[in-house]
């Protein structure tokens, strides 16, 4: 039975192609758009229903019974055309290969690559063709194409955080398995001099400035009893792996230093550990120093929900100096003590599980990971499967260094053998079947792209109203930055005032300082935006914040900040502008000149120096300036624009406090539509 789409048939007819519908539709003929095609016999009917009714309106009395018993006739060949059409229907979401589409139309890849080539399309077995060139193909075979929209695929339905083979494990069968410690604090406050202590091992002298430059994991022996202690530069790598649903500690130490007290740091320690609802036990480090006031740092700690047992809390905190070595079998005891309530257990005679602590890849040995084993053993070639990495286990180094043909539960140890680098917060999983576990990675690695493609972003001031309205929103969440803490407090203090009863407006973090990786992986994890006061985010939370999608919006004047928290919330929110980052400069020198000013002698770390663009002078992650740029010279020449990787020197209009180690953003606006 023939076709003929709806505008082709209200050509026809001298009508419109919305006419058409309508009057198909009231025949009951389930027609969608001008493009939809129906069979020749209710077109023909049609046509002969209008040709009736102008004739009846010719005569002036409208022939009512060739109505009737035309539409008695349409409807019994309308239900006999839908039960042979429903034969004829492709149904695709926005694309199929060529060899797809030659299975729904029955006809060999050949035969259809003929006639592709005969509409001018050049196109390989396994070629994408886009909906409308699908359409054109399958009306030369007699077939109607369905689009069907494409379900959103989320993070969860990947399947990276979900184990392929639960094992249940026999009661019986488990055994008791080493505590897991995470060590968490504000910088320099000690936490790696207390790991050098725990392990017996020089760690701090082997990182530069002493600062932990890494992710480390390492197990140490207490009294014949075994703990694994993870080391973190800070706590990205923590958040990451709660961010992607994996619980990889099951205690934390909080370290502050009793001299300094609790610090922006710290803060976000405790916020991260409270998050993943494990055990705190405080570590009041460097009571030895002549000005330690412990008792101090424990009032500090009651405003963060953490009081000590001794004031009628349930936090325990020890006094330690981790450099004179004291009371740190006091802390250890706690440690143990604790892990003896948790009731640690896992079963080591089953296939293993654990999750990815960290992972890069190295020149020489290729894809290697940091594998936190959490249950069963790791065995030398072992199928493995972590997120969208594969591979077999070719090799295992333990925390000294040593290769080991086997890793236990709760056991540290780098993994030689993915075909690429997995992601920290990856789950682990040993299969038997070699070809189930490239099969399990490609089906993630292909609706991972999927979900690229359509992805949705995390909330954003900009279609939050949207977003409210459809349900999604009923908590905003947000991470407050600012210069000073007072300024903070009074941020925070207005914000959480414009909650209403379909929003609460919910700050999940605040601190003093420049807007972090650390800042930008908790607004990941808790699908929050970044308000930033008179602070700027650095590179790194830059780029993390384009990666995750994080909206980070910053302000020098309070009320704005409100006003555009109000505005979205009321779907008022309509930016003009928004902010585009060229480049950023470090200052390595200054110089004098007469007349001028101050000229900052200059090396571009990234993007580049535009003449024309603004510039912002920060300090420590804090602005000094804003304003335009006076001059820009390479050597003695004023040029217009200095790419990454070069010298200039850059003048800053009407500002001359420019000293060695700021560092000068360049940026420029660029205008934007209104996008809710």
């Amino acid at each position: 039975m023939g076709k003929v789409r709806v505008y082709k048939l209200a050509q026809d007819l001298e009508l419109s192609s919305s006419e058409v519908i309508e009057l198909l539709n009231e025949l009951d003929v389930d027609v969608s758009s001008h493009m939809s095609t129906i069979d020749t016999k209710t077109s023909e009917l049609l046509m002969e229903m209008v040709l009736d009714q102008e004739a009846g309106d010719i005569n002036g009395t409208p022939n009512v019974d060739t109505q009737d018993e035309n539409k008695n006739i349409d409807n019994q060949e309308k239900n006999n055309g839908e039960n042979e059409s429903e034969e004829n229907v492709i149904k695709v979401d926005s694309s199929l290969t060529v060899k797809k589409l030659a299975e729904k139309l029955e006809v060999e890849p050949n035969s259809l690559m003929q006639e592709l080539i005969g509409l001018g399309i050049m196109a390989t077995i396994n070629q994408e063709l886009d909906e409308d060139t699908i359409e054109v193909i399958a009306d030369e075979y007699g077939y109607e194409v369905t689009t069907e929209p494409e379900e959103e695929i989320k993070e969860e339905d990947l399947g990276l955080n979900e184990l392929v083979q639960d094992i249940e494990d026999n009661p019986e069968d488990l055994q008791d398995r080493p505590a897991v410690v995470t060590v968490m604090g504000h910088v320099d406050h000690g936490k790696t001099t207390l790991l050098d202590v725990i392990r017996k091992a020089n760690v701090t002298a082997s990182e530069a400035g002493g600062i932990t430059q890494h992710i480390g994991a390492y197990q140490a022996n207490i009294n014949g009893d075994k703990l694994t202690f993870l080391d973190t530069p800070g706590h990205e790598a923590f958040t990451s792996m709660r961010a992607r649903g994996a619980q990889a500690t099951d205690i934390t130490i909080l370290i502050v230093a009793a001299d300094d007290g609790v610090m922006p740091q710290t803060v976000e320690a405790i916020n991260h550990a409270q998050a993943a609802e494990v055990p705190i036990i405080v570590a009041i480090n460097k009571i030895d120093r002549h000005n330690a006031q412990p008792e101090r740092v424990k009032q500090e700690l009651t405003e963060y929900g953490l009081v000590p047992e001794e004031w009628g809390g349930d936090t325990i905190c020890v006094p330690i100096s981790a450099l004179k070595k004291e009371n740190i079998d006091g802390l250890l005891e706690m440690v143990t003590l604790v892990a003896e309530m948790e009731e640690l257990k896992a079963n080591p005679d089953r296939p293993a599980n654990g999750v990815i602590v960290e992972a890069e890849l190295d020149k020489g040995r290729g894809a290697v990971a940091t594998v936190l084993v959490q249950n069963g053993t790791l065995k030398i070639g072992d199928s493995i499967v972590a997120g969208l990495s594969h591979g077999r286990v070719r090799a295992m180094i333990d925390d000294q260094g040593e290769r080991i043909e086997e890793a236990g539960p709760s056991t540290p140890v780098e993994v030689l053998g993915f075909n690429s680098v997995p992601q920290a917060g990856d789950l682990l999983q040993v299969l038997e079947d070699e070809k189930e576990v490239r099969n399990l990675a490609e089906d993630r690695q292909s609706k991972k792209r999927q979900q690229d493609l359509g992805q949705k972003q995390t909330v954003s001031l900009d279609d939050l109203f949207e977003q409210i309205q459809q349900g999604e929103i009923k908590d905003l969440n947000l991470i407050i930055k600012g210069d000073v803490q007072g300024s903070v407090e009074a941020v925070k203090d207005a914000i959480v005032q414009q909650s209403t009863e379909e929003v609460q407006v919910k700050v999940v973090h605040s601190g003093v300082g420049a807007i972090r990786e650390a800042d930008i992986m908790l607004a990941t994890a808790s699908n929050a935006i970044v308000i930033g006061f008179n602070v700027r985010p650095d590179n790194n939370a830059r780029q993390i914040a384009e990666k995750e999608k994080v909206d980070v919006r910053t302000y020098r004047v309070i009320y704005k900040a409100i006003e555009d928290i109000r505005a979205a919330m009321e779907g008022l929110l309509d930016p003009d502008y928004k902010e585009i980052v060229l480049g950023r400069v470090e200052v390595r020198d200054t110089f004098g000149i007469p007349k001028v000013g101050t000229i900052a002698g200059s090396y571009v770390t990234s993007g580049k120096v535009n003449r024309n663009a603004q510039a912002r002078l920060l300090r420590d992650g804090v602005v000094i300036f804003e304003g335009d740029i006076s001059s820009l010279k390479r050597f003695q020449d004023d040029v217009r624009e200095v790419s990454q990787g070069y010298e200039c020197g850059i003048g800053l209009e009407n500002f001359n406090d420019i000293k060695q180690g700021d560092v000068v953003e360049i940026y420029d606006y660029e205008e934007v539509k209104r996008t809710l």
